[in-house]
Order: structure tokens, then C-alpha cells, then sequence
């Protein structure tokens, strides 16, 4: 398959994402990307709750469509999607959160969304409807590069960014397809297993970006068990983003928008200026 390695789409647009990744490295941080699901509590809710992570402090927002089989979410993140399902939740209702989203704020949306659902809606159709709505680009846990030809065809026509995943367990040459095939970022696991706030990042996320940098990724973004603005600081020390999820989630559930905004504060400090003080 002819992945064109990561360069760009052949319209020549330039990637929001990557562009925001280079401006929180150049500004002496790093990128603070916010996980929330679509429709949870409700779609509205979920609207104004992602457009609170954009003013609150993070950089790049990561919107997940509700899945019933979502093999790579953990507790708190599948309770929020079967409450975002149970209410009637549909795949166009994620275009529409998009659009509603950016049409508040300049932060790029990434959405994040298991392959059946877009094969079931159509590739070059979600392709569009997604940058018709302002949408970034997509995060696809389920997909490898060996099987995403539909997609990277279309995302290179629309110029829709595309993040591959890559865990410690994959072969230097998995991690070179991963990075080759990625636009935007690279979404390095940082440990083996579901989603879920841990007490401590596993070691493996500083040698699996080592791993990344080393077959050309320019970009890795670290997810899977951040949760504080400590840990927030150790991933940006070695890696371009830091990927937290699940505290959000839980945030808003058992606070709502302003127990979310607050954390969102504390995780953005994280993400601030990392070089020492002279």
C-alpha cells in the first residue's frame, strides 16, 4: 500500500494538529489533549463540555463516538458511552457535536471512533460530512495501516489528519508503519491494557516514544492513565502530547462542567512552560 508517509494530504493543507503540537513545543510545553465521548451526559451537555476543555486550557480535543463493543475503554469511559447510547445516540449526532463545537472555539477536534461505525456510514461520506463540520481528523484504536487504504485515501483527498496507535508491544517495523502512516500525531499507549486513571504512567511510554523517535516519528502523544498535572509534566518531558481521559470523564460525571473545568485548569498547568527557571 502506498501510505504517503506521513507528509500530508495532496491538497497541501497544512495539519491544525501538528501546527498546534509545534506551537506548544516551541512555546517551551507541550500539547494537552482532552478526551470526552459524544452524548454523554447528554449531547448537549457534551457540546458545552468540550467547548469548557478548549477554554479551560487544552490544546487539542478528542472526541470518541459511543461503540457497543469498545474494547480499549475502561470502566469509567463505558459507563459514559452506554449512558451516551442508552439516550439514542447515533453517528450523525458526532458530526453535529463537531460542528457545534468549532463553531465556538479554535481548537482542532480530532474524533476518535472504532472502524465499524465509519465503514457502516461510509468512508468518503464521513470523510466530508467530518471536515464539512470542522473536524480534524481521526483517531482509529482498531485500525492498522495495513488495512486503512479507504481511509487514508480519503483522508488524503479531504486532508483530514489520521492518528494510528502504537503500544509497547509492537515490532520496530509496526512502529515504522504506525509512524509512516500517521498524520497529526502518533497516539503512543503508554501502557498495556484499557483505559483508566492510574496512579503512576507506566515506564514503558518513555521507551516506546524513545522506540517512535527512532524510526522518525516527529510527533508522539502519550494516552492511557493520565490523570494529574504531575504526570501530565513527566509525559511532556519526553513526548510532544499528553493524553487524558478518563479523570475528565469522571470529572464531569460526578461534577458536571465546572468540577470539569477546574481539573482542566490543574492539567493545563501541567502542560504550561516545562524549562527550568534561570
Amino acid at each position: 500500500m502506498n501510505i504517503d508517509a506521513g507528509h500530508g494530504p495532496t491538497t497541501g493543507t497544512t495539519s491544525t494538529v501538528e501546527a498546534t503540537i509545534i506551537r506548544r513545543r516551541s512555546e517551551g510545553g507541550g500539547a494537552l489533549i482532552g478526551y470526552l465521548p459524544v452524548g454523554f451526559p447528554t449531547l448537549s451537555e457534551s457540546i458545552d463540555a468540550a467547548v469548557a476543555l478548549a477554554h479551560n486550557g487544552v490544546d487539542i480535543i478528542e472526541l470518541g463516538l459511543p461503540y457497543t463493543d469498545p474494547v480499549m475503554d475502561g470502566p469509567v469511559i463505558q459507563a459514559a458511552t452506554q449512558q451516551a447510547l442508552a439516550n439514542g445516540f447515533r453517528l450523525r449526532h458526532g458530526i453535529e457535536a463537531v460542528a457545534a463545537i468549532t463553531a465556538q472555539v479554535n481548537v482542532p477536534v480530532l474524533v476518535m471512533t472504532y472502524w465499524n461505525p465509519i465503514l457502516q456510514y461510509g468512508v468518503d461520506r464521513f470523510a466530508d460530512d467530518l471536515l464539512a463540520a470542522g473536524g480534524a481528523g481521526l483517531i482509529t484504536p482498531d485500525l492498522i495501516p495495513d488495512d486503512a487504504a479507504a481511509w487514508v485515501g480519503a483522508s488524503t483527498r479531504t486532508g483530514l489528519d489520521r492518528v494510528f496507535l502504537a503500544a509497547p508491544s509492537s515490532s520496530d517495523d509496526r512502529l515504522r508503519q504506525a509512524v509512516d502512516a500517521s498524520r497529526g500525531f502518533v497516539y503512543a499507549v503508554s501502557t498495556m491494557g484499557i483505559t483508566g486513571a492510574r496512579g503512576d504512567v507506566d515506564s514503558a511510554a518513555r521507551v516506546l516514544v524513545d522506540r517512535l523517535r527512532a524510526v522518525g516519528s516527529t510527533s508522539a502523544c502519550v494516552g492511557l492513565g493520565i490523570s494529574t498535572p504531575e504526570q501530565v509534566r513527566e509525559i511532556l518531558a519526553y513526548a510532544d502530547g499528553a493524553i487524558v481521559g478518563s479523570a475528565l470523564v469522571k470529572a464531569l460525571s460526578d461534577g458536571g462542567v465546572p468540577a470539569l473545568a477546574a481539573l482542566t485548569r490543574d492539567l493545563a498547568a501541567g502542560a504550561r512552560d516545562l524549562r527550568p527557571a534561570n
